[in-house]
């Protein structure tokens, strides 16, 4: 892979299902993980660069390893794409509580995503007490701070009056 004036170029090899995906829909979605528990996810539409030979060499003199993988002529089975408009994703699960955040690649809408309190909530304190990373703050209503929510939907299915509403739905 390459990063360039925020765009990420990658390669797959034309014989692979992820070909046919890219060249169909173009939509991706990529995640990386490291050893520390923190994962990266870029989601976006890729597109087939133009100047293949000239992309693919570049890649693999950034990438020596996969001259291993591809050696001499048989890396001219990839395909060069890029992703220059998406959204990214951190998540880093070795933090207590779990820490994330949303950001734009080239001023892609960020959608929103997991959960909101709203002014129905009656303070029954249910979604506190069932959330996993206590990301969630008393008041009026409630609040979910969403840098530290796993939005795996908790407290969404334990408020007796449905005053927590899913995003992006």
């Amino acid at each position: 892979m390459i990063v360039e004036n925020e765009t990420l170029y990658f390669v797959t090899a034309r014989g692979k299902d992820f070909h046919k995906q890219l060249l169909g829909s173009g939509k991706v979605a990529i995640t990386g993980l490291t050893k520390n528990y923190e994962s990266i996810r870029l989601m976006g539409e890729a597109y087939k660069v133009e100047q293949q030979k000239q992309w693919l060499d570049r890649v693999f003199e950034e990438n020596t390893v996969m001259n291993e993988i591809y050696p001499n002529d048989s890396r001219y089975i990839l395909d060069v794409f890029a992703i220059d408009e998406g959204e990214m994703e951190y998540f880093n699960l070795s933090e207590s509580p779990i820490y994330r955040e949303s950001f734009s690649l080239n001023k892609s809408e960020i959608v929103e995503k997991g959960f909101y309190i709203t002014d129905q909530c009656v303070g029954c304190d249910k979604c506190r007490k069932n959330c996993p990373q206590q990301c969630i703050t008393e008041g009026e209503p409630y609040f979910i701070n969403h840098n530290n929510c796993l939005h795996c939907g908790l407290c969404y299915e334990n408020c007796p009056i449905e005053a927590i509403i899913k995003q992006g739905e």
